[in-house]
């Protein structure tokens, strides 16, 4: 876990934060922690090493944050499931050649009817990948509808020791992503920060430089501070997580938060740049396009408030 904040703490640190890394990581959690000794040997090595792409197929076209309504079902034939339904915004969609299912197994049990079920996509017949969907930001990574019409995948390709476990092994897995997504918030807001101090000191108008305006040393002062806050904020959640004590409503906090304070000094550095914040050939613009979807992804903001009130209302 540890590895994992750093890499994804220091990829946001560059502002290289157009490519779908996290995913990877995301899906070798998913197979290291449920998977079989025969599922790991398969896939881990293959993963480890770049030479598979991998994707997780939650988001259907009706379904969003609410995990447990998917649509998308798998029925047994023999000893493979015949899968069928649509996925969307799904970041690996077109590279991937490892995708993890989110699909009902049991279409009458709601949660306790979703499993996990790893497909081999590569030559999979029956399996079809959509357009490459073209999005505000986060341009380096693909992302892609998916579809499935009666793909045949071998029941030893279910994540777990049986069916049904799915829906507990996403709520395992969610507060860990969406402490990475407060951590790679915190890397976009400190490349943000020093790219405007840079050029707040070489930018002169009036006479002098922008970064000898008061309002321009206010705003700064104010990113820093949030920037500071939610480093200690993370960095806490980063404990809790090794002691295997980070609980959901403290993940929500770090995901909501994080992402929302991203996207408040995204603007202002912005703000800072004047019309060249604007241009795409400066950092400051890209990041401002891709920082508003960690808004949205592992759950919207609106739903980690709400897990957040659970945990209140008790």
């Amino acid at each position: 876990i540890g590895f994992d904040a750093i890499t994804v703490y220091e990829q946001g640190r560059t502002g290289d934060t157009g490519w779908g890394y996290g995913i990877q990581s995301i899906v070798i959690h998913y197979l290291n922690t449920y998977g079989s000794e025969e599922q790991k040997k398969k896939w881990l090595p293959r993963l480890i090493s770049g030479e598979s792409v991998a994707a997780i197929a939650m988001t259907e076209p009706g379904t969003g944050s609410d995990l447990q309504s998917v649509q998308t079902y798998a029925e047994r034939d023999g000893n493979h499931y015949k899968i069928n339904g649509s996925k969307i915004f799904i970041t690996n969609g077109h590279t991937a050649d490892i995708v993890v299912v989110v699909a009902k197994t049991d279409r009458s049990a709601g949660a306790k009817g979703v499993s996990l079920i790893v497909l081999e996509a590569k030559d999979a017949e029956g399996f079809r990948r959509g357009r490459n969907l073209k999005k505000l930001g986060m341009k380096g990574s693909d992302t892609a509808e998916l579809f499935f019409e009666d793909v045949r995948v071998p029941t030893a390709n279910l994540l777990g020791t049986e069916e049904g476990q799915g829906f507990y092994q996403l709520m395992k897995q969610l507060p860990w992503e969406r402490l990475m997504i407060g951590i790679t918030a915190l890397g976009f807001i400190d490349f943000a920060i020093d790219e405007t101090v840079k050029y707040v000191q070489d930018r002169k108008a009036f006479g002098k430089r922008i970064m000898d305006f008061q309002n321009t040393r206010f705003k700064l002062a104010e990113c820093k501070t949030k920037a500071e806050l939610l480093r200690s904020f993370v960095n806490d959640g980063i404990a809790r997580i090794e002691a295997g004590e980070l609980d959901a409503a403290t993940a929500s906090m770090a995901k909501w938060w994080g992402s929302q304070t991203q996207n408040e000094v995204m603007h202002e550095c912005l703000q800072l740049h004047g019309g060249y914040g604007y241009m795409m050939e400066f950092p400051i613009a890209r990041l401002y396009a891709d920082s508003r979807v960690q808004m949205i992804y592992g759950g919207t903001n609106e739903i980690m408030k709400e897990l957040i009130a659970r945990s209140l209302d008790v």
